[in-house]
């Protein structure tokens, strides 16, 4: 590196980012040192201080380390740190800033501690991306709006309804929204214009209450709502809704013309809320259903019968079908293959996915699934996985080996696993 002019040095090491590898450059020579002035993005691992015996606070280390960055960028920390230590390199590099991500760590400091850590990055004003870590989030931050942000992550936080509510009228022009693991919310309304990717999963209870209104939303996953209402729904292409310590009884979509994805998963779901979503997603597809029980109250309930006939007339672009256990037995009644027209097939279905949890009602299983192979006319892959079916009677012996027989007749498409 010695015959290679200064500036392609300096275009080198400003991709280098781990602090131990800075610290370890600025050693090299005094060309090298006076080279890393230009990097523009830090990281501090978690351990980055784990064996650093020396007198200087960590956060005067970080401190002296980007005081000698001209433009930093990026600034990834994930070792501890205090709250003045983070208001003092803000302060230094928080207009050139543009990526932050900090591990707050803060879910068992005290609440003053908390805030003049979440408090001090407004000073960050002209972030695009800011990702947070352990966050305990019970007052409302004092931002000042982030025109530029379009990224916001928050994993495994401690929340309560106002200080979401305002830490996202800080953020107004979001395009991806990240909640992880969090928790203590109960009613979350979201009201960003420009969001397109959303994804929320809320720990606790399964009873959280969720309103949308994001017109160019294209993605959206929802785990731990009970209730949730998505006013504009015209963009949504991928939609994933899950809730596995509640139960879901009311979702209001309206139309989803544009969607592609559908999956639907959790132990109980009110029937309603199951049929309006079939019904609204008339052109998916791919649909991947996981629900185990209906019920509009606490008592656990089948489904009702689906007519198999009418579900696949009424799905006509689904192409891959992830059916579990309670979808399959609903499809499986003795009347859902009573009116089939002479003309029926299933236009666009190429891979099936066919859980099976009981051998009850074995012949019309097996009836079933000889019927979708019939009408599937472009079928290409069907899987039938058996779970371990709790019966000592030998029918699940019986059932299991009709199966296998059905697998061997059709080794082309079917295979079991």
């Amino acid at each position: 590196m010695d015959s290679l002019p200064d500036a392609l040095v300096q275009h080198i090491l400003s991709h280098i980012n781990n602090s131990k590898d800075v610290a370890v450059c600025n050693c090299v020579s005094k060309r090298w040192k006076d080279s890393l002035p230009y990097i523009r993005s830090l990281y501090f691992a978690r351990n980055s201080f784990d064996n650093f015996s020396g007198q200087e606070n960590p956060d005067n280390i970080v401190w002296k380390m980007i005081s000698s960055i001209v433009r930093l960028e990026e600034l990834v920390v994930y070792s501890p740190f205090s709250g003045v230590g983070l208001a003092s390199w803000l302060s230094l590099v928080g207009p050139s800033l543009r990526h932050l991500e900090l591990r707050m760590d803060n879910l068992v400091e005290n609440q003053v501690c908390n805030d003049s850590k979440l408090d001090c990055i407004s000073a960050a004003k002209n972030l695009e991306s800011l990702k947070l870590w352990g966050v305990l989030m019970t007052h409302s931050p004092k931002w000042d709006v982030f025109e530029n942000l379009w990224n916001l992550e928050i994993v495994g936080a401690r929340l309560d309804d106002p200080s979401l509510s305002a830490a996202l009228r800080g953020c107004p022009n979001l395009t991806n929204l990240l909640l992880l693991g969090c928790e203590g919310v109960r009613l979350v309304s979201i009201e960003l214009p420009h969001l397109q990717q959303c994804k929320l999963d809320f720990y606790g209870l399964g009873n959280c209450q969720l309103s949308i209104t994001s017109p160019k939303i294209e993605f959206l996953e929802v785990q731990g709502c009970s209730w949730i209402r998505v006013h504009e729904t015209n963009c949504l292409k991928n939609l994933s809704i899950a809730n596995n310590s509640g139960k879901v009884y009311r979702v209001d979509f309206g139309k989803l013309e544009a969607l592609e994805f559908l999956s639907i998963r959790g132990v109980q779901w009110r029937w309603d809320a199951v049929s309006n979503m079939l019904k609204w997603a008339s052109e998916v597809k791919h649909l991947f259903m996981k629900v185990e029980f209906t019920g509009d109250s606490e008592a656990l309930q089948p489904f009702p019968e689906i007519d198999l006939v009418e579900f696949f007339n009424s799905h006509p672009k689904l192409q891959k079908f992830d059916i579990h256990g309670a979808m399959f037995a609903a499809l499986c009644q003795k009347n859902s293959l009573k009116h089939v027209d002479l003309g029926f097939v299933i236009p666009s279905l190429e891979e099936l996915m066919i859980t099976v949890r009981s051998p009850l009602n074995a012949e019309q299983k097996m009836s079933t699934l000889e019927s979708l192979l019939k009408y599937g006319k472009n079928l290409k892959s069907m899987v039938v996985k058996v779970l371990q079916m709790k019966s000592n009677h030998s029918s699940a012996d019986d059932f299991f080996d009709e199966i296998c027989k059905f697998r061997y007749m059709n080794r082309k498409i079917v295979r079991i696993e």
